[in-house]
């Protein structure tokens, strides 16, 4: 693989789009016993109205075009492609930011936020606010190919990421991710603190911490409510996550053969990870359009990475097996935003025993899908965070 910068844009094929309607066309639906709360999975007359909305009138070439309005690369990195999103800011002296996504997200994450990020004048901000944006695609997701052998972990993205900052000359950045952007993150972080001047993350796992008689007593009165969705989720909802780590390949067949599986499979996420309950009614649109969701969605699709983007788990879950990746102790200055419908939430207290933490936020709206779902908020806080920064301040 060439290590030079070279050009990239997202080209489907008429055939591609025209297989997917075809495929939609011909889905056998399963029977259902279901409740108002989704209670065994996706509600078919739900699921039914979104597919209908794919097939014949979510525009694909609008969203690609939406995509490729973005400067974007692809360069080699240890034989292996990655692609990435670079927009520099028109001012010179803004500080590098790279952003990370995780699954099922991906660079359309970031369409909304990226100009409130690298011209915030545009919104109310100021020069010394902006950011120069770098968004890569994470190994085997969207534009950047999959591996071809295992061992693509987290540790190993994070290695790729500071060499790529370091190609693109970026000599002192802000690293920041949510879901699997943020193990990626933090290890960028660990491994690279002579460059990595700070890290940002909107989602931490709670983990008690081991230097107190009882952790609890560390926890604010808000906070419980915040563990006791969290125990919620790992009881109710992370099914996908133990298939996606135990058994992903045989998962991989269906959702890479069914869009409506597949559709399926991402929406249930976007229902239970984003802030869209409005009067005790759950529904994705309250969070994020269904075009945009849909983006999403169809860039795996169309490029064929639903199976290497769910392998990520298998390959995480090795690693700690041999635990030959155990996150270091970060030394960089830290910020958190906790996003009120975000699956994970770590208490202050206990975050602050793990990370030398500078800034934190507690969001007013939002969840899992922090930048997609409130782009406004998060590049205000991100703007927050960067000011807090001593070796940033200007």
């Amino acid at each position: 693989m060439s290590a030079a910068l070279r050009p990239f844009r997202f080209a489907v094929p008429d055939e591609a789009v025209t297989d997917l309607h075809a495929r939609i066309d011909r889905t056998r639906w399963p029977d259902e016993v279901n409740d108002a709360q989704w209670g065994y999975g996706v509600r078919g007359d739900y699921l039914k109205s979104l597919v209908h909305h794919w097939r014949d009138r979510f525009d694909w070439r609008a969203a690609e075009r939406r995509i490729n309005a973005l400067p974007q690369y692809v360069t080699g990195l240890g034989g292996t492609d990655i692609h990435f999103v670079h927009c520099r800011s028109p001012h010179e002296a803004a500080t590098p930011l790279i952003l990370t996504h995780g699954w099922p997200g991906s660079i359309v994450e970031f369409l909304d936020v990226i100009p409130w990020l690298v011209d915030p004048e545009r919104f109310g901000g100021r020069a010394e606010d902006a950011f120069h944006v770098v968004a890569p695609s994470l190994q085997g997701y969207g534009g950047s190919p999959p591996a071809a052998a295992a061992g693509m972990s987290p540790l190993c993205i994070a290695r790729r990421h500071v060499e790529l900052m370091a190609r693109l000359g970026y000599g002192r950045y802000v690293a920041q991710g949510g879901d699997w952007g943020s193990l990626v993150a933090h290890h960028t972080a660990t491994l690279d603190p002579a460059h990595c001047a700070g890290l940002h993350l909107n989602l931490l796992t709670p983990q008690p911490p081991k230097d107190v008689a009882d952790p609890m007593d560390l926890v604010q009165d808000h906070e419980k409510a915040w563990l006791a969705a969290v125990a919620r989720h790992v009881e109710l909802g992370a099914g996908y996550y133990q298939i996606h780590r135990t058994r992903p390949q045989t998962l991989a067949y269906a959702l890479t053969d069914s869009p409506v599986g597949w559709c399926a499979w991402v929406t249930e996420k976007f229902h239970g990870w984003t802030d869209c309950e409005r009067d005790g009614v759950r529904d994705p649109r309250n969070a994020v359009s269904w075009d945009a969701m849909l983006t999403n969605i169809s860039l795996y699709w169309f490029t064929g990475t639903i199976a290497s983007s769910i392998r990520l788990y298998r390959e995480q879950a090795l690693a700690e097996a041999r635990r030959d990746e155990v996150p270091g102790s970060v030394t960089v200055p830290t910020g958190i935003a906790v996003y009120p419908a975000e699956i994970f939430r770590c208490p202050r207290a206990w975050a602050e025993r793990r990370y030398p933490i500078v800034h934190w936020y507690e969001a007013p709206r939002g969840g899992h899908f922090a930048a997609m779902e409130q782009p406004q908020i998060f590049a205000e806080d991100l703007r927050a965070f960067r000011a807090a920064l001593p070796s940033l301040r200007r």
